[in-house]
């Protein structure tokens, strides 16, 4: 396959209804960041129109030099005290059911950022008692008292991506680690709380690597797992290595299911917070 080009199952088409302006036309006049943009996210179309966003919580530079990632690099500037109110307001505004939250990574801060996200939880739950709150985490560096602060705020799903498998940490995510990022997934899971992870494929890992993490998820218990291909979002960022078929992504939907991962989410263009609500909502009916 030649990959310069995208098959055609990758194709997206543009958005255009009025659901979707709305919610940019909002994110814009609250000076709100979203995943969706900043990431290259090819289902902002999709989401917007169903009118569900990513928000993207302490501004939209990055501390992490990932390089699959299309999020800015550089100099970052301190939380916004006034962000969690606004965001709020926002999701009132939107009438969202289910709101995911994530944030750029900040090693600058001294709890990573844990505390904002509290505050962001905070404000919604008050705004908005009804909306079911997915906390999308960075690894905090594996600081506990960072990660038992977010636990205590008790997100209806704690999701942190592994993003690739454990081999290509070095290639892909040089300033985590793979063992931090799957024992924040296990202590969550501790916590008693509705655990979820994503991962890319496409950047040169093997189908055997895939079913071995797939074990490593079981073990520790996940409850929610979305599958999807890796995009190269920039000429800097790693390129695909492969694309794989639908068939594919749907025989590793099955294969992880039977061994053990309750609800799994996987196909070309699926990412981590992609119908995020169905999938509370799928994992809510097993339980």
């Amino acid at each position: 396959m030649n990959y310069s080009r995208k098959p055609a199952w990758l194709k997206v088409h543009l958005a255009s209804s009025k659901s979707y302006h709305e919610v940019r036309e909002l994110i814009s006049h609250k000076n709100l960041h979203t995943v969706c943009q900043s990431a290259r996210c090819p289902n902002v179309g999709d989401c917007w129109s169903r009118r569900t966003a990513t928000f993207m919580i302490l501004g939209n530079i990055c501390t992490r030099n990932c390089r699959f990632c299309a999020v800015e690099k550089g100099t970052v500037s301190p939380p916004d005290p006034a962000e969690p109110e606004r965001l709020a307001i926002a999701v009132k505004k939107l009438d969202l059911r289910h709101v995911v939250i994530t944030s750029v990574t900040r090693d600058d801060l001294p709890d990573g950022g844990a505390g904002h996200f509290v505050h962001c939880v905070n404000r919604i739950r008050k705004f908005c008692p009804h909306c079911t709150v997915e906390l999308l985490i960075p690894d905090f560096k594996g600081d506990q008292a960072s990660l038992k602060s977010i636990f205590i705020s008790r997100p209806d799903i704690l999701n942190h991506n592994l993003e690739v498998v454990p081999r290509l940490y070095p290639k892909a995510r040089p300033m985590a680690d793979f063992d931090t990022s799957l024992n924040i997934l296990k202590a969550a899971k501790q916590e008693k709380l509705i655990t979820k992870s994503g991962m890319m494929i496409g950047l040169g890992e093997t189908w055997t690597e895939i079913i071995d993490l797939f074990s490593k998820l079981v073990k520790i218990k996940l409850d929610l797992l979305t599958i999807g291909q890796y995009l190269q979002p920039g000429s800097k960022n790693l390129p695909v290595e492969k694309y794989y078929h639908p068939d594919e992504f749907q025989e590793l939907k099955i294969f992880a299911e039977k061994q053990g991962i309750p609800q799994v989410e996987s196909g070309p263009l699926v990412r981590s917070s992609y119908h995020a609500q169905e999938q509370l909502t799928k994992i809510g009916a097993k339980n």
